[in-house]
């Protein structure tokens, strides 16, 4: 399918994982892409893997939470690619599994700094372009760790409920300019994120019981994510909007999990 030709984006987290499986998906369905990240070695290998499957794809060194950075590759989409249509705000960081009681306000700040405050930058700055030209797909990765408690870190379960709670305020404000705001909530897939949990499956030799509390009985992989941001960026898209959509395996179903202690 080509249902992006025509079309530019700019996606965080591109150097690996989810964020370059969406730039790898966006320029086969004929978007051109800006690919934003910290490392430029990364984000060149993206650009690169793109190019070579006969995309259209450029890097920039940024970080995701700085606003002029945010701001600036937007108008870096705008002056190279003649517009911006689509916005993935995919950086993130995960937290730590320290006991609530021992956490500290420097991680929790960290935390929302690199999940929320990125989201909220995205939406800011594309939102700007996407209102002003009366069109626009914005979306924001979020988890399924923030629909119920021991999903995840709990600092980072919170966050990433903070970008769903972002996901319904940003669609209401962008009322009737055409722009739509919809966040992604993977579940446990294989990404340099989650590499320790695989990691330390393959040492205790229990590899294949990975992603085995999902219906699915798997992990899901980046591909998977970036097909549904296909998805919400098109316009098969066109009327759905303010929504978390949770992608994980059917986990999110029951959400079993492991306590956290205090």
């Amino acid at each position: 399918m080509e249902r992006l030709t025509g079309r530019s984006a700019v996606i965080t987290g591109a150097g690996s994982g989810i964020g370059r499986a969406t730039a790898l998906r966006f320029a086969a369905e004929g978007a051109a892409v800006l690919v934003v990240g910290r490392r430029a070695e990364n984000t060149e290998e993206t650009v690169a893997l793109v190019r070579a499957a006969g995309g259209r794809a450029a890097a920039m060194v940024a970080d995701a939470t700085v606003e002029a950075h945010v701001e600036s590759a937007v108008a870096r989409c705008v002056a190279e690619f003649g517009g911006l249509d689509i916005f993935f705000a995919n950086s993130a960081v995960t937290g730590s599994n320290t006991p609530l009681l021992e956490q500290t306000v420097a991680e929790w700040e960290e935390v929302n700094r690199a999940n929320v405050i990125s989201c909220f930058l995205a939406v800011k700055y594309a939102g700007r372009v996407m209102t002003a030209q009366g069109r626009g797909s914005i979306i924001l990765t979020s988890s399924v760790a923030s629909l119920r408690a021991n999903g995840g870190a709990i600092s980072y379960s919170a966050s990433k409920a903070a970008v769903n709670s972002l996901t319904q305020t940003a669609a209401n404000a962008f009322y009737g300019t055409g722009v739509r705001v919809n966040a992604l909530l993977p579940g446990l897939i294989e990404t340099q994120m989650t590499r320790k949990v695989f990691d330390n499956a393959k040492a205790r030799g229990t590899e294949g019981k990975i992603g085995h509390v999902n219906p699915l009985k798997r992990a899901g992989q980046p591909e998977e994510i970036a097909a549904m941001a296909a998805f919400l960026a098109s316009d098969d898209a066109s009327y759905v909007n303010g929504q978390s959509l949770a992608v994980d395996g059917g986990v999110s179903s029951t959400h079993p999990f492991g306590r956290i202690a205090l």
